[in-house]
């Protein structure tokens, strides 16, 4: 349902935080869908999708939420690091 989306949950859920390095590199590369080393907002907003092909788009609110959380430095995107 629409603004339901919980990123802890979902990285719980997928089991990320167990998830060796390399693993975690490998999902980091399939969301960065324009190889630029970066996920940036609109790759964000498909991120479900990466993982079911039935997912759906997160909206506006939630994209930027899990930006957020994964925005370290405060550039607007997530780095592999």
């Amino acid at each position: 349902a629409a603004e339901s989306f919980n990123y802890k949950k979902f990285f719980e859920m997928v089991g990320l935080k167990k998830k060796s390095p390399e693993d975690v590199k490998k999902v980091f590369r399939i969301l960065d869908k324009d190889r630029s080393g970066f996920i940036e907002e609109e790759e964000l907003k498909f991120v479900l999708k990466g993982f079911t092909p039935d997912g759906r788009d997160l909206s506006d609110k939630e994209t930027k939420a899990l930006l957020a959380a994964g925005d370290k430095d405060g550039d607007g995107k997530i780095g592999a690091d």
